[in-house]
């Protein structure tokens, strides 16, 4: 099932709990929430506080994704206001098997995320844990770049890893994703897309529209 995943990193703040209701009327599935440190990458964004504001807002799955050093230290924290599933860079964790595993302890899902360099062979012995990849198509830590074309490639490569495997691991992609290039991404073996800026600039309600008509063609 391909589903949409809004990130609230282009949301307005100051109109937060009203654009999250807007998500779910429009259909959205997931809610994608970026934790950004400063150190892993260059921005600073929020933290728990907000996203146990926000949890009574909606019951989407919020679908936090992890850019900060060591990740393993605030895993409870994350569960404890509500994650539904947490994505780790593994280019951030000393022990990825251990950090996976301290989520899925927790009972909720688990993910690793890639930066674009990363090699998918880092994944190898990991993969059938995972409940999901979330892989990142532009440089972490900024919205509003651009896609950068190789990731389709490596998206097509995941998938036939995944297939390879007999995995049933969802593949997500984050970055640079506009509606006119969805479809490419989704027939590359993508089915949880990222969008930030092309769902919260202008009519977010349309917006949403628009994706899932393209998602679910």
């Amino acid at each position: 099932m391909n589903c949409l995943a809004p990130s609230i990193l282009s949301a307005d703040f100051t109109k937060l709990g009203e654009q999250l209701e807007l998500l779910d009327r429009a259909g959205a599935q997931y809610v994608h929430i970026d934790v950004m440190d400063g150190s892993f990458v260059p921005s600073i964004s929020y933290g728990m506080p907000v996203i146990k504001s926000v949890r009574s807002c909606t019951d989407r799955i919020f679908d936090v994704h992890l850019m900060i050093e060591e990740p393993i230290r605030y895993i409870d924290d994350f569960v404890d206001v509500g994650a539904d599933l947490i994505s780790v860079h593994v280019e951030a964790c000393r022990h990825l098997d251990r950090t996976i595993h301290a989520i899925k302890d927790r009972g909720i899902l688990a993910a690793a995320a890639l930066n674009p360099a990363t090699p998918l062979t880092e994944l190898e012995y990991i993969l059938p844990d995972l409940d999901m990849v979330l892989l990142m198509c532009v440089n972490p830590g900024f919205g509003g770049q651009k896609y950068i074309p190789y990731m389709t490639q490596k998206i097509r490569d995941l998938k036939e890893m995944i297939d390879r495997k007999g995995c049933q691991t969802d593949i997500e992609v984050d970055g640079g994703v506009k509606l006119d290039n969805v479809r490419e991404i989704l027939d590359a073996g993508a089915n949880i897309i990222v969008a930030g800026s092309a769902v919260f600039q202008g009519d977010i309600e349309k917006n949403v529209e628009a994706f899932l008509q393209i998602m679910e063609a």
